[in-house]
């Protein structure tokens, strides 16, 4: 019954998708709406992990993950069903018609960073094609190359690769950042040693959403010959990307960052002037032998076509998710005072905002926020209690970067689920102000900072 279910399902979605796909604002509550209603009752609310809400939360974390774009499912879903066949069977039509899919989301991916789609190797996203590029690059040059640059505010994996290397007797400068986040040009060019392997630095910042310089930055390492790598999973299809002009060698992408699925990214490889990497995982040499492994066709197919709506879109989505997260500031600022944006305002991307609440336990902020679908930073560091390392970077006092919550904007964000975030942050907020000491003791004038806590 249900593989009967699921076929009739698929065959309306195949057989119409202009009518799925006639306007693409796909809010939280309409797509909520849209799903079967049999799975359960939500006028009783739903419980998950022993937490009781009223309905499904308002999704506002499009940075740990965003929702596939319905052009994008419908492009792929006739690889699930239809033209199943395997990309590297050479001998048949099933094979041809995957690997012409296949090649032509290749174009679609490199198109949108203008690069060539020969410099296109598809991987299972941007961690896999971090780790080939820092450590594929310092293992093949290892005889005259032993020194890596990077940032005090990489992702996790980048910093886990550099981590790696240092373990096997290569040198790491992880290069500070100023408090605005924005790395120093002067401390990086100071950093550059005849055995410098690689400069790493992330375009768009994941946790607080600042763009770095990327043009000075090519340009100090194209006056040293030093390959350049930068993680741009948060930047690809959000702001303007050019390989040539940031003069990238390595460049990292993600599918399910830019409204395409997950368990599917790329890797750019400069062909000229040639940037050479020891792969990672041994097989049957697909993509050049630099990742091995079937291609996943639909995910592949899908990334592809969330780069060509991307590339269609971006300065529309940019336009209105900058009015909403304008929208989205004012509100709760207007409201409430001690609200810290973290980061520069200046250069940043604007479906980011990463704000500290003072006086305000993060936690139970977080807690207390169970309606809106939010994260107090990267998605793959939520679980930890400790304070963002990120912020710790950036100088922000423990206290603040305890209570920072990263509210992401995306292309289905609705103004009425801003409104609604706006209302529920600002009454949590004065709700946990009320039963906080500190916060009375600001009120009546008294500077905190000046007190001499005694221990008893």
């Amino acid at each position: 019954m249900t593989s009967k279910l699921l076929a009739s399902t698929l065959r309306h979605h195949l057989t119409k998708p202009t009518q799925l796909l006639r306007r693409h604002f796909l809010s939280t509550a309409a797509a909520a709406a849209a799903e079967p209603q049999q799975h359960h009752d939500e006028s009783a609310g739903l419980t998950m992990k022993g937490v009781k809400i009223a309905g499904r939360p308002l999704y506002l974390d499009v940075q740990a993950t965003s929702p596939v774009d319905p052009r994008v499912l419908d492009a792929m879903l006739p690889f699930y069903i239809s033209r199943y066949g395997n990309p590297h069977s050479r001998t048949h039509f099933y094979g041809w018609e995957s690997d012409e899919a296949v090649e032509n989301a290749r174009a679609q991916v490199a198109s949108l960073i203008g690069a060539s789609p020969k410099e296109i190797v598809f991987t299972s996203g941007a961690t896999e094609s971090n780790n080939i590029s820092i450590k594929g690059v310092l293992h093949f040059y290892k005889e005259k190359k032993r020194h890596v640059i990077t940032t005090q505010t990489e992702h996790k994996c980048v910093l886990d690769s550099c981590r790696h290397l240092q373990q096997e007797g290569f040198d790491v400068t992880y290069l500070p950042v100023e408090s605005d986040g924005l790395v120093d040009l002067e401390k990086l060019r100071a950093a550059i040693r005849p055995d410098t392997g690689l400069v790493s630095v992330m375009a768009v910042n994941n946790e607080i959403g600042v763009f770095q310089p990327m043009e000075e930055i090519g340009r100090i390492c194209k006056e040293f010959n030093v390959p350049f790598h930068t993680d741009a999973a948060q930047a690809l299809g959000k702001v303007p990307v050019d390989v040539e002009k940031w003069n990238v060698s390595l460049m990292s992408l993600s599918g399910h960052k830019i409204y395409g699925p997950k368990g599917v990214g790329a890797l750019y490889l400069r062909r000229r002037p040639r940037i050479r990497v020891e792969p990672q995982m041994n097989g049957g040499g697909q993509e050049r032998g630099i990742r091995s492994g079937t291609i996943p066709t639909p995910l592949v197919v899908g990334m592809g076509a969330a780069c060509e709506v991307a590339m269609k879109e971006m300065e529309y989505d940019e336009k209105r998710i900058s009015a909403l997260q304008e929208r989205l500031l004012n509100g709760i600022r207007e409201k409430l005072d001690g609200v810290v944006v973290n980061g520069s305002m200046e250069r940043r991307y604007a479906g980011n905002l990463n704000l500290s609440f003072a006086y305000v336990e993060g936690e139970s902020l977080l807690m207390g926020l169970k309606e809106v679908a939010v994260s107090s930073g990267s998605a793959c560091t939520s679980a930890s209690l400790e304070p963002s390392y990120v912020l710790r970077a950036l100088g922000v006092e423990e206290d603040m970067a305890h209570t920072s919550i990263r509210f992401g904007i995306g292309r289905f964000t609705t103004e009425a689920e801003i409104d609604r975030a706006i209302q529920l942050t600002v009454h949590q907020v004065e709700k946990l102000r009320e039963m906080s000491p500190l916060y009375e003791m600001v009120k009546e004038g008294i500077n905190i900072k000046d007190i001499q806590w005694a221990q008893h």
